[in-house]
């Protein structure tokens, strides 16, 4: 265990990618212990207010990942220092994209059905740095043998290929798979020819005239998210706890 870990993380140097990898989800599945235990009304914690100032855990989680970032690129990456600084980072950026809700709607979202965008979000980047973990690297150009990186007319066209395929991902309304296919060039390219989705610019654009696209956009769309739509929300629930419901209406206002 001890070689395997020396010679596929430590020797190349990706000893501190996979521990602000490890710190980051560490981070996560704590602090989301904790505020559902918050939430809850169990245990000792509770809600930071100095002064009655609720102060947000994605405040710490900056000056952390800030710190981390900064004194990552001052260090060495075969050094302990390294290793410390990628643990701080992993920890704050943790802390800061369990409420990315939060700063994309500029309002506390956290248990509400938009405050999901956290969770997507943190699942989405533990992928992407499991696979640059893994070997890959992005659009794809570690797949170039050593004469043609060599070449940079087989690197750019690499590039541009691949970069392509990611844009009309983007542009067919599949985002998710469009930042996968940045490191798995097939996953972009699988999205690229597939039909777009309903409301993405390229369905606006390209089906506007093409009735029967357009109609076979939607029905794909549906029975894809009909298919999808509760596993996904069951697992978010699973890994983020549910979010609030919505309260019932009731009766207008002077009306029993």
């Amino acid at each position: 265990m001890g070689h395997w870990l020396y010679r596929n993380f430590v020797e190349p140097g990706r000893l501190p990618l996979l521990l602000a990898l490890a710190a980051f989800v560490l981070t996560f599945a704590v602090t989301r212990f904790v505020t559902r235990m918050i939430r809850a009304g169990k245990g000792p914690f509770r809600d930071i207010r100095p002064g009655g100032l609720h102060i947000h855990h994605v405040v710490p989680g900056v000056v952390l990942a800030v710190t981390g970032g900064f004194g990552a690129i001052a260090s060495d990456r075969h050094g302990v220092a390294a290793c410390l600084f990628a643990v701080v980072f992993g920890t704050g950026t943790g802390l800061v994209l369990d409420e990315f809700a939060l700063i994309l709607h500029l309002d506390d979202v956290y248990w509400t059905e938009e405050g999901r965008r956290s969770v997507e979000v943190v699942v989405l980047t533990a992928s992407l740095v499991a696979l640059v973990l893994a070997g890959f690297s992005p659009l794809g150009v570690d797949g170039l043998s050593d004469s043609a990186q060599q070449g940079r007319a087989g690197v750019v066209a690499t590039y541009t290929a691949n970069f392509a395929f990611v844009l009309a991902a983007l542009s067919k309304g599949k985002i998710r798979m469009a930042v996968i296919g940045t490191l798995v060039p097939v996953v972009a390219m699988v999205a690229a020819v597939r039909l777009a989705r309903p409301a993405s610019p390229w369905a606006r654009h390209i089906y506007r005239r093409r009735p029967r696209a357009r109609a076979r956009a939607l029905l794909r769309a549906y029975h894809h998210d009909t298919r999808w739509a509760g596993p996904r929300r069951r697992l978010q629930d699973l890994i983020g706890g549910a979010p609030d419901r919505a309260p019932l209406p009731g009766p207008p206002p002077g009306r029993p």
